[in-house]
């Protein structure tokens, strides 16, 4: 496993900690739809479907993790989003993109939940 994949796996799982403190159920993780990419979390919280793009940074060398979300991940982001809710059968008026940055400190991390991002 490259140290890329390590440290987004690690910055997943303090947000799926942190969105199960808030009362989300966890759906599906790293789903995978073709060339299209990657979906890092997918939740539901009351009749909200929410898909979840996780970016962890331990430091700022490459920009913070909000600068990575470029046009071309959205689009994909979106073409990925609607590819599973037609697979699953989920109504897109029940839908809610979300974008979770972590930023590790030496001891501690900084998470910010971005909600209801238009793509």
């Amino acid at each position: 496993m490259t140290t890329t994949k390590k440290l987004g796996d690690q910055g997943e799982l303090i947000a799926i900690k942190y969105l199960q403190q808030k009362g989300y159920n966890i759906l599906d993780t790293n789903y995978k739809f073709g060339r299209f990419g990657e979906l890092d979390l997918i939740i539901k919280k009351d009749k909200i479907t929410h898909f979840i793009e996780v970016k962890y940074r331990t430091n700022d060398k490459y920009g913070s993790p909000e600068e990575s979300i470029t046009k071309g991940k959205l689009h994909k982001l979106q073409k990925s989003i609607y590819a599973y809710c037609f697979k699953k059968r989920i109504d897109i008026e029940n839908i809610q993109f979300d974008v979770i940055t972590i930023v590790k400190n030496e001891k501690s991390y900084r998470l910010k939940h971005y909600k209801n991002i238009e793509i």
